[in-house]
């Protein structure tokens, strides 16, 4: 009899002892399963991608023959120019500096359903007007808008200055001619449709193709950010 409880008892134990032993492998991996969750619930998506970049040069690979140039835009979504082609223009206008232009580029004009596409270097008339760069005078060119203008290609032909609104001519100017950064062109005027109480030179920066002639429709590019550095 006392035999028969003595194993009843040593059964109990043993079996107490396996379901504890279940219970404590169970519990831990039940643990590791929460914790494993609980990473997972608070672990954000990867990063967003790089910074987003703009193509300032939109004229094909092909037809530029190389790469687009590529700029990083700035926290307010505007294009950072380029350090070597900030350091390439000055401000066509003598006497005026970067920090007394005015952005016109997206300003209304006509019958406001086209961009002026330009600025306007506001000056005394007769002020002198330089060349932004170095080029080739493609053509010297009197229209009703424009009145007195020069387009100057630059060396690669890709790109063409516009200037416009002008009072006269440098003294012997001339279509092929070669001009370097900071000669004289002529003058702040207000020939074309510019109002005689606003002298200006209107200023474009035209991308095209190296085959295109200086008429032909080009992209426009916003001069205000490559003279300012803004």
């Amino acid at each position: 009899m006392a035999a028969n409880w003595t194993d009843r008892i040593l059964t109990i134990v043993v079996t107490a002892t396996l379901t504890s032993a279940m219970w404590i492998v169970a519990g831990g991996s039940l643990m590791e399963m929460s914790d494993s969750a609980g990473q997972r619930d608070s672990t954000r998506p990867a990063d967003a991608a790089p910074s987003p970049r703009i193509v300032v040069d939109s004229m094909p690979a092909t037809a530029t023959g190389g790469t687009p140039t590529v700029a990083p835009l700035d926290g307010g979504g505007a294009v950072r120019p380029d350090a070597s082609q900030v350091r390439e223009l000055m401000v066509p206008v003598l006497n005026v500096r970067p920090s007394d232009l005015t952005d016109t580029f997206s300003d209304a004009r006509g019958d406001a359903t086209r961009l002026h596409e330009a600025i306007d270097i506001m000056a005394p008339e007769g002020t002198t007007v330089v060349a932004a760069a170095p080029g080739t005078i493609e053509k010297l060119f009197t229209s009703n808008a424009g009145g007195k203008t020069i387009y100057i290609r630059s060396g690669d032909r890709l790109t063409i200055h516009h200037y416009a609104h002008l009072a006269d001519y440098a003294v012997g100017l001339k279509e092929g001619q070669r001009v370097r950064r900071g000669q004289r062109l002529g003058s702040v005027g207000s020939t074309g449709n510019a109002t005689e109480a606003a002298p200006h030179l209107h200023f474009a920066i035209l991308r095209t193709t190296a085959d295109a002639e200086w008429w032909e429709p080009a992209n426009a590019i916003n001069p205000f950010p490559l003279l300012t550095g803004k």
